[in-house]
């Protein structure tokens, strides 16, 4: 049996509020459960939609975190599958219920029962611990400092293209170039589509660009995105704001996808018939299961993917919330354990 630890970490004790040190005594690790050293820790705008409690989920105290890089220190009697100092990566869910039909499928991120890191032990912290389930091992050829928001942002945008079968020859558009939409753009564009940015800027159009879009379009120009009606396979909104949808529904070829990642917290609207006539669909997803992660880190180690990053030390976790919520940040922020 594992010796219990202590876990030294940065929480928020009631909702809103500021981030104080914190310890947690872990008592005895579980048969599946992993613990790990934390390296790295994504910052995530979800992180801060928990912390304020804007989706009414909140527990506190919370330790928040949920991209998570580390090395194993100390596993149950029942993981074979890892050895210490086996780097690995936590992300959204910390554990599974892996009886149900959903998780005996495959799908185990949507998971009734499934286990949210942030609720749990996230990794705004010296270690966490997970359940053995939800831990993927950090393949060579991926940087460890800029792994962390593929667990989250990169799954996020990833998922989609497996999901719906996108297809190289596909016409792709994402709206809003930002810590989810960035790393879409290199996606699709190692992905083999054609790939258009929506945006709202000159400055935004030139990033887009370099960041793996073959074209542009002004997100603030009705006209321009009405003259691109019926170009599009697929569109994924990854903004957390409502928009005019009816604009980019007709923008959709015929059974065309209109995908939504971010989280928009008002009620969508949108016209039935274009989507009738045209029978294109409107959907959603949150991230993707533990193989669907192991798949994305193949690919973005065989194409040389890296999000883009800042980091902060850890003990900077205060000043580094306020650089997210400046919305400066580009495109994503990473605590960093490490000396």
């Amino acid at each position: 049996m594992s010796t219990a630890s202590t876990i030294n970490a940065y929480a928020v004790l009631e909702s809103g509020g500021p981030f104080k040190t914190y310890q947690i005594a872990a008592g005895e690790l579980g048969a599946t459960e992993v613990e790990l050293e934390i390296m790295y820790c994504g910052i995530c705008h979800s992180d801060l939609s928990m912390i304020e409690n804007e989706w009414g989920i909140g527990q506190y105290p919370m330790i928040a975190g949920h991209e998570v890089i580390g090395r194993v220190t100390a596993m149950g009697e029942q993981v074979a599958h890892l050895k210490k100092g086996t780097v690995v990566g936590l992300g959204w869910n910390s554990g599974y219920c892996e009886t149900c039909h959903t998780c005996r499928i495959g799908d185990l991120n949507l998971c009734r029962e499934a286990k949210f890191t942030i609720l749990t032990n996230g990794g705004f912290a010296d270690k966490a611990r997970a359940d053995m389930s939800s831990l993927v091992v950090i393949p060579d050829g991926v940087d460890y400092a800029s792994a962390g928001p593929l667990l989250c942002a990169g799954i996020t945008v990833f998922n989609p293209l497996v999901q719906f079968d996108i297809k190289p020859t596909d016409k792709v558009a994402v709206i809003g170039i930002g810590g989810l939409g960035h790393l879409a753009l290199k996606f699709f564009h190692a992905w083999g589509c054609e790939v258009t940015a929506f945006t709202s800027s000159e400055e935004k159009r030139k990033e887009a660009l370099a960041l793996g879009a073959h074209k542009t379009l002004n997100s603030r120009d009705p006209a321009e995105i009405q003259a691109a009606a019926m170009s599009f396979d697929f569109i994924l909104s990854t903004v957390n704001v409502s928009l005019d949808w009816d604009l980019y529904i007709q923008a959709l070829k015929p059974k065309g996808r209109l995908h939504f990642v971010g989280a928009v917290t008002n009620p969508i609207q949108f016209t039935l018939f274009p989507l009738l006539f045209g029978q294109r669909s409107i959907s959603a997803s949150p991230v993707g299961s533990p193989g669907t992660i192991e798949t994305m880190l193949e690919f973005v180690a065989h194409h040389k993917i890296k999000p883009e990053i800042e980091i902060f030390p850890m003990s900077q976790i205060e000043a580094a919330f306020e650089h997210l919520k400046s919305g400066k940040a580009k495109y994503r922020i990473v605590l960093s354990q490490e000396g």
